[in-house]
């Protein structure tokens, strides 16, 4: 099975993350690998959601985690059978296809039982046990079809009924006594050459005669059973043979086993795990919210890799990737930050480039694999470059991010300095905003030694909106780094119009003489010309926390 990848920009993704993956995945897409696709750890900020909603684009699929789920593990191609089909149908098909188990599933495909061996053996030995009468469900139809009988006479033939089965194998006498004594039942006789108990059996109006080993009605007899509104059919069978196919002609909801409940994609496979090795059978089905079979998931497949792999763009660190990356294979790294503490155990392709934006990465393998652009998706590649280099302006912007953005603006027909403000503005909101909103919105984890932190950032065009509510951010940075036990947790506030930023910052006080920054007030700290988180603070910041280490 075609594993499918997904493209993940870091968790909190901003709009360059975000649009490095849906980009990325229409570029894989275009080259043949339909398997491809974009994804999400987290919601949009508000400058992202308003450029995919200006060009209309769908956003990549959200997926808050990758914590083991039955959907990453599962068969999706599964047979099912209908619930209205014989037993014998399903059994054979079952042994063609080589299946352990099958679903069953009413006309419109919502689950209703699931067909084993285990359940249709216990089920057949009810039917057919010798201390009782033979008692089945079926219909006239599925009778015909499973033995490929001939019919005769027809009376409901679609109709299921619940039915006595009686062997014509007695004397006529005893025979007759015994169809008195079932005279209120819908009734079966099989039976072979025995004209005496066909006469009894069409007297008394039985349900069905069912005449064995090719022997035939009278043209008299089968008038009286058309008079008599009782059916007749002629079975290639043997009488013993004749009175196991009947039982194989059950509906197969009935044969299957209803204590078996599915479980959904979305499960986990911790909570799935205790389900399945309850089960007689060790599998499951799976159904979508509508009840509908789209899998069936076993004990084995848990001890397979997943049916999913990853591509990571704009991170390669995994303290910023999708909570869960460690149980998938990483095939890719597309990036232009640091390049951070993560291992694998086989090559990948990494592609790592000191540019201001992974949409310049991007747009330039469009043009190494000689594949035009769609011109929604370059919309969004020069958004991705403009909101990661600030118009053009960060300190991280190369002459290349320059020529990429003017490419861009060619196909596009946008213009560069209007479009860049229109989405900082969109990005820049912060009115109506709770502090953690905005200090998660774009919020990057690091690692040094045995040290973490976490740098957010936003962008305003008035820094007084962030300054009047700073005891409420301050507040928010705390509870931050405390939930995640780290040295310190801060904010970097980006003055869009005087391209300088305010630090805010919560800190083990241990750490506070290691900071160097201007300080202005307490647990605030001036960084003129600084716009660049990755360029200009954070490798600052990460000499000052080894300076600490020391």
């Amino acid at each position: 099975m075609e594993k499918t990848v997904y493209i993940f920009g870091h968790k909190n993704p901003d709009t360059d993350s975000a649009v490095a993956a849906t980009a990325y995945a229409a570029l894989k897409q275009l080259q043949g690998y339909t398997n491809y696709k974009a994804a999400r750890a987290g919601h949009f900020n508000p400058q992202t959601d308003y450029i995919y909603k200006k060009f209309n684009v769908t956003s990549p699929k959200y997926i808050s985690n990758l914590t083991p789920k039955v959907e990453f593990y599962m068969q999706d191609k599964c047979e099912v059978v209908q619930e209205d089909i014989s037993v014998w149908s399903a059994i054979n098909q079952m042994q063609r296809q080589q299946l352990r188990a099958l679903p069953v599933v009413d006309s419109e495909g919502h689950y209703k039982a699931l067909l084993h061996y285990s359940a249709f053996a216990q089920q057949l030995l009810t039917i057919l046990n010798p201390e009782t009468n033979v008692n089945v469900s079926t219909s006239i139809d599925l009778i015909l079809k499973t033995m490929n009988a001939q019919p005769l006479v027809l009376n409901n033939p679609t109709e299921i009924f619940k039915s006595t089965v009686l062997v014509g194998a007695a004397s006529d006498s005893t025979f007759a006594s015994m169809l008195d004594e079932h005279a209120s039942e819908n009734v079966i006789v099989i039976t072979s050459d025995r004209e005496k108990i066909y006469e009894e059996a069409i007297k008394r109006k039985v349900k069905l005669l069912i005449i064995t080993s090719g022997y035939m009605l009278s043209k008299e007899l089968k008038d009286k059973a058309q008079a008599s509104g009782v059916s007749v059919i002629m079975s290639p069978y043997t009488t013993s043979d004749t009175v196991m196919m009947i039982a194989y002609s059950t509906p197969v909801s009935i044969m299957a086993d209803p204590e078996i409940e599915p479980v959904h994609p979305e499960d986990t496979i911790s909570k799935i795990r205790n389900i399945l090795q309850d089960s007689p059978i060790r599998r499951l089905p799976v159904v979508d919210s509508e009840n509908k079979v789209i899998g069936i998931i076993s004990e084995h497949d848990l001890t397979n890799e997943p049916n999913i792999e990853l591509v990571l763009v704009d991170h390669n660190e995994l303290t910023q990737a999708v909570e869960g990356v460690e149980h998938y294979k990483i095939i890719e790294v597309v990036d232009h930050h640091r390049i951070g503490p993560m291992t694998t155990s086989y090559p990948i392709t990494f592609i790592n480039k000191p540019l201001g934006s992974t949409s310049t990465i991007i747009t330039n393998l469009y043009q190494e694999a000689k594949l035009p652009i769609p011109k929604e998706i370059a919309c969004l590649l020069l958004c991705g470059i403009l909101s990661d280099t600030l118009i053009l302006q960060s300190a991280t912007t190369t002459e290349f991010d320059r020529q990429t953005a003017e490419y861009l603006s060619n196909i596009t027909d946008l213009d560069i300095q209007t479009i860049g403000k229109e989405i900082l503005t969109a990005g820049s909101r912060v009115k109506g905003r709770s502090a953690s909103e905005i200090i998660h919105q774009d919020m990057k984890e690091y690692t040094e030694g045995k040290y973490n932190f976490t740098v957010s950032q936003i962008e305003v065009g008035n820094l007084k909106e962030i300054t009047d509510r700073k005891k409420e951010f301050l507040e928010e940075l705390e509870i931050e780094r405390r939930s995640n036990k780290a040295l310190f947790s801060a904010l970097l506030v980006t003055d869009i119009t005087q391209l300088s930023s305010i630090l805010l910052i919560e800190y083990d006080k241990k750490f506070e003489p290691f900071i160097t920054f201007p300080k202005t007030e307490d647990n605030t700290y001036f960084l003129k010309d600084v716009v660049s988180r990755k360029k200009q603070l954070v490798p600052v910041i990460t000499e000052q926390v080894e300076n600490f280490v020391r």
